[in-house]
């Protein structure tokens, strides 16, 4: 399957029209303009689904300047918890933006505890998050109060990862203010941009300098090398066997294992003969229950965890067999879905469990996760080895399906028998239809439909649910886009 996938790769790069060659592109738009859509429309459609990875900016500086107020004007959404004091946390870092027509991801890292770990250690555990996670970097600094030692440290990190950075001079509320930012010139970073986050005051200017950072596109960081090892992130929430596993997989004690939940603090990279081939395992830190309930060390593993599965190609999720799903793990699934990775559930502690606990534990996998019934699924024992030698081909499944790739003309004859057969429900008189669509891009497959009229959610699950069926994508999601064709003439008046 992966050498199938070889042309419609090199493609991407070659002629920018996503998963799509030159000759399926021309024929595509030529079944585009037949049904009256806009060529520039379905052109941005291909190219907005097909991307692959959003370049991932992320904004860093020392408590209480102002972070989670720019991570808030910078999506357009009050979405980053903002409170005056230094160090408050939330539950999501990862945001998407637009600005000019460009998407690109937004990491706020702030929320960090300064006197947690003493301050070297909290500015460099901050920094390297910044340097493991982005593209590009805004560095925020509190232009009232001018450059702190802490600034200077985080100075020092940030010029030894090679990163852009785009310095941020915040509190700059009016002219008087510009002053105070063109002191911070000798940080060494270049031009300062004078901004009040707070209500707006610069951000365009600083934005465009943003973009000017940032890649068209990320380079990933999996799957460069011919014949190197596929990368695995071990995530789930603390003490349910991740550092177990990864012993029991490597043969050794690669990892220190203890009752203690929260052993782990640094995700640990271990090349791994499994099966025949040569994996890149990461053994990360276990994701608490809610990261603003996190201070210093535990704040720090679950920004690390998210990072080790942004690197990673396929995540497996280490569930606790003996004790009920909880909403933890059910975030935990939900991370590694949005991040768009091949996905393996993995049920550890199975030799534990009795006949009860077996029955009424399938029964919460069917209510609880239901929404990724599609992943492939191992009970194992950590402790044991018990079924390990399943978890291979569970990985290489979920790989497979993340690597998929259906020919437009396929699609195509799929889509027009399922709208036959099950066309959409009529609603205000008007039924609307699947006209066509094409696959944009694979890892993980993405799809852009083009239809009459406005999509269902439940028709749109309806059609996820059919491709699975139709085309496999075991243990990958799949991301399906619809664009609404317009009214006949609009364009031309």
């Amino acid at each position: 399957m992966n050498d199938q996938n070889q042309p419609g790769d090199s493609a991407e790069h070659e002629y920018d029209h996503g998963a799509l060659g030159d000759a399926e592109y021309a024929q595509f738009m030529e079944l585009a303009a037949e049904e009256g859509f806009d060529v520039e429309d379905v052109e941005g459609a291909i190219e907005e689904a097909g991307h692959g990875p959003l370049p991932v900016l992320a904004v860093v500086g020392r408590p209480n300047v102002g972070k989670s107020t720019l991570v808030n004007r910078i999506i357009g959404r009050r979405e980053a918890v903002v409170e005056d004091k230094p160090g408050v946390t939330r539950d999501r870092v990862t945001y998407e933006a637009e600005w000019a027509g460009r998407r690109f991801k937004v990491v706020d890292t702030g929320g960090w505890e300064q006197d947690v770990l003493g301050i070297d250690a909290s500015v460099a555990a901050q920094a390297e998050y910044a340097i493991e996670a982005a593209d590009a970097v805004v560095f925020v600094v509190d232009a009232k109060v001018g450059a702190t030692d802490t600034d200077e440290a985080v100075v020092r990190l940030l010029r030894k990862a090679g990163k852009p950075v785009v310095l941020c001079a915040n509190k700059v509320d009016g002219p008087s203010g510009e002053a105070d930012a063109a002191y911070l010139w000798n940080l060494g970073l270049g031009e300062p941009h004078p901004v009040s986050a707070l209500h707006g005051r610069g951000t365009g200017d600083m934005l465009d300098a943003v973009l000017e950072a940032l890649p068209e596109a990320p380079e990933q960081s999996f799957g460069t090398a011919v014949g190197g090892p596929r990368r695995v992130a071990l995530i789930g929430r603390p003490n349910v066997g991740k550092s177990s596993l990864l012993n029991k997989v490597a043969g050794e004690e690669r990892v220190v294992v203890n009752e203690l939940a929260g052993t782990t603090r640094d995700p640990v990279d271990e090349l791994i003969e499994l099966g025949g081939k040569t994996w890149k395992f990461v053994d990360t830190a276990g994701i608490r229950k809610r990261v603003h309930l996190q201070q210093g060390a535990d704040y720090y593993a679950s920004l690390r965890t998210a990072a080790a599965v942004e690197k990673a190609e396929v995540a497996v999720i280490l569930i606790d067999a003996a004790e009920n799903i909880s909403v933890q793990d059910q975030r935990i699934v939900t991370m590694a879905v949005e991040a768009g990775r091949a996905l393996v559930l993995a049920f550890n502690k199975w030799d534990t469990l009795d006949e009860e606990r077996r029955y009424y534990l399938e029964r919460e996998i069917e209510t609880e996760l239901g929404q990724v019934a599609w992943a492939p699924r191992v009970n194992v024992s950590a402790r044991t080895g018990r079924h390990m030698e399943k978890l291979v081909p569970a990985i290489e499944t979920a790989l497979a399906g993340w690597e998929t790739r259906v020919p437009t003309g396929r699609l195509n004859a799929f889509l027009g028998e399922l709208v036959s057969a099950h066309p959409h429900p009529v609603r205000g008189g008007k039924q609307p239809r699947i006209l066509f669509g094409t696959q944009a891009g694979t890892k993980p497959p993405r799809f852009v439909l083009f239809a009459s009229g406005f999509i269902e959610a439940g028709y749109r699950r309806f059609i996820e649910r059919r491709l699975r069926e139709e085309f496999g994508f075991e243990g990958t999601p799949i991301h399906i886009s619809v664009r609404v064709r317009e009214k006949r003439g609009t364009k031309k008046k």
